[in-house]
């Protein structure tokens, strides 16, 4: 997957801008904004594929501000959520999008998940997070319906309208965004700069590339011709909407499983007022295979081709059953949820929307854990940023677009 013969950059080239972003998702738009920021009267252009931005990861989760609690001490995911959390709220204040710092609580529902509550207050601790630990009598105080036999309540979490923030960021970037432009093929030639061809046959040339294409990253980064050495696996997340509101007051999550990168169903009162339940996660047909009817045969064989899919399978396949069998049953679905929510029946639960997070798995079948952002010639790509990429769009935004700026310097 090169640009082969097609030569569309060379010597006396008229770049369209200095800066190409791929992909109008929250964090290529982040970029964008950050970019403009730091260097102003910098020429940016987006490419976006759909008709509008936030159309994918950003606009179909539950829309969750994270505190940073899950993640390992020192990494990426941790800083950039503790500094995003606090960065969002002032963002959305700023521009006056939706938002409320709720805080949440983490339940623990069965004696050997008090270890890993115990070591998630540790956590939270080490990354500077505000940590509350509750007895299972003390959980009703914030919850009444919820039930455990401990809980951490966690302050700094809120919720959010991210689709309104990707919408600001396109706006007050000051870049040019143009939808409807697929990137089907890339000329990148030594010491030359960066062109694109668009689905619909357009061009646009700049001297530096940033791939934030979300669940086409690693396709793109190839078209440039690097390897990302990672490929996306797509996993759906499957939700329902609480036809009884009232048995939710806000946030509420099970303690997580350290092996995997997927929080578990959980129950969000969104920022509309309407309590989310979900999401689980499933292998997925297609990159936006947003249900079990979209099927695209030739992302299946290309995701099948990488090894690290295999042998990721291989490792989990009894936490992905239990997936399938929640995805498949409304009942095991309402089981899991009951762990927490006694009080919830099958008719309380009302099918929503989907979403899909762009995993980046390794060839050795490890999934990558924390945020990924390699750099090639004239090129900076972000491998891995599913959750809480939202939360930490405006810090991924600001380390991006200094790689990008450093690599435009050296231009």
């Amino acid at each position: 997957m090169g640009s082969g013969r097609w030569y569309l950059v060379g010597a006396g080239t008229a770049y369209d801008g200095d800066v190409l972003v791929v992909g109008g998702g929250i964090v290529g738009l982040s970029t964008a904004y950050a970019i403009t920021r730091a260097a102003p009267g910098t020429c940016v252009t987006v490419l976006e594929k759909e008709a509008a931005p936030a159309r994918h990861q950003t606009g179909r989760n539950s829309g969750v501000i994270h505190s940073g609690i899950y993640y390992r001490p020192g990494s990426l995911k941790a800083r950039y959520a503790v500094r995003g959390a606090a960065e969002m709220v002032k963002f959305c204040a700023e521009y006056d999008i939706p938002h409320e710092v709720t805080g949440k609580l983490i339940v623990a529902t069965g004696r050997d998940e008090l270890p890993r509550l115990h070591a998630l207050v540790q956590r939270g601790r080490e990354n500077g997070i505000p940590v509350q630990e509750l007895s299972g009598a003390q959980i009703a105080e914030y919850e009444p319906e919820v039930r455990g036999l401990a809980a951490i309540h966690v302050r700094t979490t809120g919720i959010c309208d991210y689709g309104a923030v990707a919408r600001q960021l396109a706006e007050a970037s000051g870049a040019e965004i143009r939808y409807g432009a697929e990137v089907v093929q890339v000329d990148r030639r030594a010491g030359l700069g960066v062109a694109v061809r668009t689905a619909r046959g357009d061009v646009v040339r700049a001297r530096v590339l940033v791939n934030c294409a979300g669940l086409h990253c690693d396709r793109i980064a190839r078209l440039t011709g690097d390897e990302p050495e990672v490929r996306i696996v797509p996993f759906r997340g499957e939700y329902y909407e609480l036809a009884r509101t009232e048995l939710v007051r806000g946030l509420v999550y099970p303690v997580p499983d350290p092996a995997f990168p997927f929080l578990g169903v959980h129950l969000t009162r969104g920022i509309d007022g309407g309590v989310h339940v979900g999401p689980n996660a499933v292998p997925a047909l297609a990159r936006e295979g947003y249900g079990w009817g979209v099927v695209r045969p030739g992302e299946v064989a290309r995701t099948l081709a990488w090894p690290g899919a295999w042998r990721m399978g291989r490792q989990h396949w009894r936490y992905g059953l239990g997936e399938l069998r929640r995805s498949v049953s409304k009942r095991a679905f309402v089981a899991a949820v009951r762990r927490m929510l006694p009080a919830v029946q099958e008719e309380d639960l009302v099918r929503a929307g989907a979403g899909v997070r762009a995993q980046a798995v390794l060839r050795d079948g490890g999934l990558v854990d924390d945020f990924l952002i390699r750099e090639g010639e004239r090129a900076v790509h972000v491998l891995n940023a599913p959750s809480p990429a939202a939360t930490a769009s405006l810090p991924i935004g600001r380390e991006v677009a200094r790689r990008a700026l450093a690599v435009l310097e050296s231009a």
